[in-house]
C-alpha cells in the first residue's frame, strides 16, 4: 500500500541558530575567564621557584614540588588563622541564618500589620548606609575591637538575603497550609520549625552558602577591627598582608628557611584559602541548584 504524500514524515533539517551559538560562546569565554586564572595560580603553587621566576609556568606546573605547602603547614600562624576563619564563618552563617529566618517568616505572612513599612526600612538599607567611619565608631563604642565578635555581629545580617527568603516563603508556602496547622493547635514557632523550614531547604542552603562565602572571602573588617590581637587575624587578612608585603607575618616559627620567590608562597596560600570553601559546595550543590531556580517560569 502506497503512503500518501501528505502523511510522509519529512526528515528534520539541522538549522544553525546564531543566537544559540553566541550564547554558548559567551558562556564558554566567561567560564574560561574564571577557570584559567585559578589554574594558573595552582600551577605556580606546585612549580619550582626557578620556573616561576623565569615566568615559564602557565596552566601546568613545571618542576613539580610541594615545598610551598610544606612551608604553609610549618607556619603555626597560618594554621591558626585557618582555624579562626573556620570558626568565624560557621558562627557568622548560623547567626545570620537565624536572624534572617526570624525576620523573613513574619514579613511573609499577610496578617502582620505594617509589614510593608518594615520591609521598606530593610530595603532602604540596601541603598543608603552610614559608611566605614560610623561602623568603626559603633564597634569601638560597644567594646568589640580586637574581639572575635567584631568579625561576626556587624555583618551577620543581610537585607538582600532577607528579601529573597521572604519572597520564597510567601510564594512556595500557602497560607492555607498554615491555617490548617493553626486548626490543629500549632503556634508560630511550631509552624516555622515543622512546616516552613522543611519546605524551604533549597533556599536555606542557598542563603547559607551566600553567607559562608561572603564571610570567608571578607578581610576588610578584620583589617579595621583587629589591630593588636594578631591571634584573631583570619586567613584572608594573612593573605592580604602577604600580597602587600611578602614577609609580613610569614616568618616561620620553627625554622628560618624561606622560599626564594614569594610569588610561589602567594599562590600556595591562595589555593590553601580557596580549597575549604570549594570542598563544602558539593555537599549542598543539589539544594543550591533548586534554590537558585526558585521563582523561575515553568513551561
Amino acid at each position: 500500500m502506497k503512503i500518501p504524500d501528505s502523511t510522509k514524515v519529512s526528515p528534520r533539517r539541522w538549522s544553525l541558530d546564531i543566537w544559540d551559538v553566541l550564547i554558548r560562546l559567551s558562556l564558554l569565554i566567561l567560564s574560561l575567564a574564571c577557570l584559567l586564572p585559578f589554574l594558573h595560580v595552582v600551577a605556580k603553587s606546585l612549580s619550582d621557584d626557578a620556573y616561576v621566576i623565569a615566568q615559564k609556568v602557565f596552566l601546568f606546573p613545571k618542576g613539580f614540588t610541594l615545598e610551598a605547602y610544606s612551608k604553609i603547614f610549618a607556619d603555626a600562624s597560618i594554621i591558626k588563622s585557618l582555624y579562626v576563619s573556620v570558626i568565624v564563618t560557621v558562627l557568622f552563617t548560623i547567626i545570620g541564618m537565624i536572624v534572617t529566618i526570624c525576620a523573613a517568616y513574619p514579613l511573609s505572612r499577610p496578617q502582620l500589620k505594617g509589614r510593608t513599612v518594615i520591609t521598606f526600612l530593610f530595603v532602604f538599607t540596601l541603598y543608603f548606609g552610614g559608611g566605614i567611619i560610623p561602623d568603626y565608631l559603633l564597634v569601638n563604642s560597644l567594646g568589640m575591637l580586637d574581639t572575635i565578635w567584631s568579625l561576626i555581629l556587624p555583618l551577620s545580617f543581610s537585607a538582600f538575603n532577607l528579601l529573597i527568603l521572604r519572597s520564597s516563603i510567601a510564594s512556595s508556602i500557602p497560607v492555607s497550609l498554615e491555617e490548617s496547622a493553626r486548626i490543629d493547635g500549632a503556634g508560630h514557632f511550631r509552624i516555622l520549625i515543622s512546616i516552613v523550614l522543611p519546605l524551604s531547604k533549597p533556599i536555606l542552603a542557598t542563603l547559607s552558602l551566600f553567607y559562608a562565602v561572603g564571610r570567608w572571602n571578607a578581610y576588610q573588617d578584620a583589617l579595621f577591627y583587629i589591630k593588636h590581637n594578631i591571634d584573631l587575624r583570619p586567613l584572608q587578612l594573612k593573605l592580604y598582608y602577604l600580597v602587600v608585603q611578602a614577609s609580613e607575618s610569614f616568618q616561620l616559627e620553627a625554622t628560618s628557611v624561606q622560599l626564594s620567590n614569594p610569588e610561589v608562597l602567594k599562590a600556595s596560600v591562595v589555593v590553601f584559602a580557596t580549597l575549604p570553601i570549594i570542598c563544602v559546595y558539593p555537599f549542598i550543590q543539589k539544594y543550591f541548584v533548586q534554590g537558585v531556580m526558585l521563582g523561575s517560569v515553568k513551561g
